[in-house]
């Protein structure tokens, strides 16, 4: 679809959108099961929801594709996943409100622990706490000395993430990651991809270098791991584009690092599913389209536990007559990408989607599974299309043509 259509159709209006997005909501049954985790649930009002308003499935990037929280999440909003593609760097960057400038080089770290051999044996440090966190980087700011003298910035951001600035204007963000996915393996070292990046090649790996040197005797955060990286870009507010008040509700950094780069406003911190909900009705009559972001449905994925997973959709579901109260306009429920706990990671798998609205042409879905989303009404289709829906469910695209 053409984005810039949408643009130009979009219109203001008074009628109130709500996306609840289940971070890495789709997944894959236990070897020799059937069902999935959502599938595995009991979700008796998603699956009313889903009886009411019509289904599909949503691929972020493209068949096959194993997409990143970053460019999910530009897609869920209607923006080009791969045309607005950034590094998870800025996202951090912005999800802390760090004052970026565009001489900065932002890099999202990951502390992991290394064993003597230098491999990695755990690629988040075991989940640091934020203020383990906190410690860590100031150790490395105060203990980190380069000889390049580019000035560098360690700012927390939550558990074992961590942000890395490197304020140049001749650095590069063509530099390979140095994560290497899986345990058992050496950290790669930060490579330029081209010849212009050589130098910021240098720089970073100097400072691996001496972050080894500095975290050697720490228990778990000993290494860190650098990926994301990514010079600071201004993108089209939701306002501009889409003529919406929007508001996000968010617990993670990263997410409502997004939000601010899309011109969301974004509430405060909250730390549980029902403070977010909570957050939703306070603020309902102030906003017109709302994001609000469920992170522990993927961070259970990622940890490989199916059960843990399943109960964080089920808490999700038993709360969810909090957001129904409000009788919003247009509901939409999905996720951004699928983080099976089967693979403990993102994976390429469509994502299932339910959008509630009185103009929505019935189909036959009786849950909301995915299973069941495959047979609906929206059929398969790109999350890029998702916003444009949303916003003529709610009245809020003009005709095209004459």
């Amino acid at each position: 679809m053409d984005t810039e259509l949408i643009d130009r159709l979009a219109q203001p209006g008074t009628t109130k959108i709500v996306f609840l997005i289940m971070d890495g909501l789709g997944g894959l049954p236990t070897p020799g099961g059937r069902d999935t985790e959502l599938e595995t649930a009991r979700t008796p009002n998603l699956d009313a929801l889903a009886r009411d308003g019509v289904c599909g499935l949503l691929d972020p990037v493209g068949p096959g594709i194993t997409p990143g929280s970053g460019p999910a999440h530009f897609a869920l909003f209607g923006y080009d996943p791969v045309k607005n593609n950034i590094g998870r760097g800025i996202l951090e960057g912005a999800g802390i409100d760090y004052p970026m400038t565009e001489k900065d080089l932002l890099i999202r770290v990951n502390f992991a622990t290394v064993d003597r051999d230098g491999l990695v044996t755990d690629r988040r440090a075991g989940r640091i706490d934020n203020d383990t966190n906190r410690r860590v980087c100031r150790k490395l700011q105060e203990g980190i000395r380069l000889q390049s003298n580019v000035p560098f910035f360690f700012e927390p951001v939550k558990e074992h993430r961590a942000l890395l600035v490197l304020r140049d204007e001749h650095l590069r963000d063509d530099i390979e990651e140095t994560d290497p996915q899986k345990t058992g393996k050496r950290p790669l070292p930060p490579r330029a991809t081209m010849a212009e990046a050589k130098g910021t090649e240098a720089v970073l790996m100097e400072l691996v270098k001496e972050a080894g040197r500095v975290l050697a005797d720490e228990e778990k955060a000993n290494m860190i791991l650098l990926r994301g990286y990514a010079k600071y870009r201004k993108f089209p507010s939701l306002t501009e584009r889409f003529k919406l008040n929007p508001l996000a509700i968010a617990s993670y950094p990263m997410y409502r690092g997004i939000a601010r780069l899309l011109g969301m406003t974004v509430h405060p911190p909250t730390e549980t599913v029902t403070a977010e909900f909570e957050a939703l009705r306070a603020a309902y009559d102030r906003h017109d389209f709302f994001f609000v972001h469920i992170k522990p449905t993927d961070s259970r994925g990622e940890d490989g536990n199916f059960d843990a997973k399943v109960k964080v959709i089920e808490e999700v579901d038993a709360l969810f007559p909090h957001i129904l109260d409000l009788q919003p306009d247009v509901l939409v429920v999905t996720g951004d990408h699928s983080t099976p706990a089967a693979l403990s990671g993102h994976s390429w798998h469509p994502v299932p989607v339910v959008l509630a609205a009185k103009t929505c042409r019935p189909d036959r879905v009786e849950r909301f599974g995915e299973q069941d989303c495959i047979l609906g009404g929206l059929g398969h289709l790109p999350m890029v299309n998702l916003m444009a829906l949303a916003l003529a469910h709610a009245g809020r695209l003009e005709k095209f043509g004459a």
